[in-house]
């Protein structure tokens, strides 16, 4: 099943949620939806602020709250939200990174609340991943890439397969005791501002 939704909308996204929940037993959420409006503090607004709270952390309670029932019932479930480096600090990212830190604090929150139920809340945070958003800022060959690629000590960005095999872990079936944790996933970078998300 696929649905296309606008998770900024909270109709929307409430309302495709629910339909999902009615029709299939979901035991594994991955909140991976996120936008990026970079700018330094004088540039930030309060429409870039409410719009990055509303896709990075509202919508990710929605989806929580429309499938933890059905998680409970089963005495089982997953759910993995994505965060990022940007939480310790990089430049230009005031409204990211208040999002994306506001997303860890609520799963800690939720992780308390589930875990009785069986059900595991974690975080993963990646550092520079190599997608079309990343390349599209950090052209293959330019400096500004090699900037960031020296910045990491294991000099490569991630790979969305990194990404996966990082969400899979804490999304399996065996009983774990993980809980509320974060899991940065940038190459054992400093926090330099340099590099990131």
């Amino acid at each position: 099943m696929y649905r296309e939704v606008d998770l900024a909308d909270v109709s929307a996204a409430t309302a495709v949620t629910d339909e999902v929940a009615a029709r299939y037993p979901v035991r594994n959420l991955v909140n991976n939806a996120g936008a990026n409006r970079p700018a330094l503090l004088e540039q930030a607004t309060a429409s870039d602020l409410n719009y990055s709270f509303a896709l990075n952390v509202r919508a990710p309670m929605v989806l929580i709250k429309g499938f933890a029932q059905g998680m409970r019932k089963a005495g089982f479930g997953r759910i993995v939200s994505m965060s990022s480096r940007a939480v310790l600090g990089k430049t230009q990212r005031t409204v990211y990174s208040a999002a994306k830190a506001a997303i860890i604090g609520m799963t800690r929150t939720l992780s308390l609340e589930l875990a009785s139920d069986g059900i595991t809340v974690n975080v993963i945070a990646p550092g520079p991943v190599a997608t079309e958003l990343f390349d599209n800022g950090h052209p293959k060959g330019s400096e500004k890439r090699q900037r960031v690629i020296d910045s990491i000590p294991v000099k490569r960005v991630g790979t969305p397969g990194d990404i996966v095999r990082a969400v899979t872990f804490p999304a399996g079936r065996r009983k774990r005791l993980h809980y509320r944790q974060t899991l940065f996933m940038w190459g054992g970078s400093s926090v330099s501002g340099s590099g990131g998300a």
